[in-house]
């Protein structure tokens, strides 16, 4: 029987080989790579961030900071090399969740409903 940790390893290498992640990190480097385009992309993200810590503590979101985020959202995805990005982080977020539940399978197996 294997280790279940060099399982993991091999996956980890499997993940950095996959033409998913080289397009991600293709993609991350062309948008550090221009000043503005990584400004943009950071304030994103940092918006992102907060509104995310907010949610997760139970606070409300005012409707400014909904508006505001909003109009991030649509800058940036004007910004061609930041809406690549995006698309390629929902492709490798979807490798991941795919990933997630091939590795739950068994304990959701075996704490699922049963059919008894």
């Amino acid at each position: 029987m294997s280790n279940i940790y060099d399982t993991a390893y091999g996956m980890e290498k499997a993940i950095r080989d996959s033409n998913e992640y080289a397009d991600l990190k293709r993609l991350y480097e062309l948008v550090n790579s221009d000043a503005s385009t990584k400004g943009m992309f950071e304030n994103f993200r940092t918006l992102q961030m907060q509104l995310q810590q907010k949610q997760m503590m139970g606070e409300e979101i005012s409707p400014e900071e909904v508006e505001q985020a909003q109009k991030t959202v649509q800058l940036v995805q004007q910004n061609p090399t930041i809406s690549q990005l995006m698309e390629a982080e929902q492709r490798m977020s979807l490798v991941i969740a795919d990933l997630n539940k091939i590795i739950m399978k068994p304990l959701e197996e075996l704490y699922g409903p049963s059919d008894k």
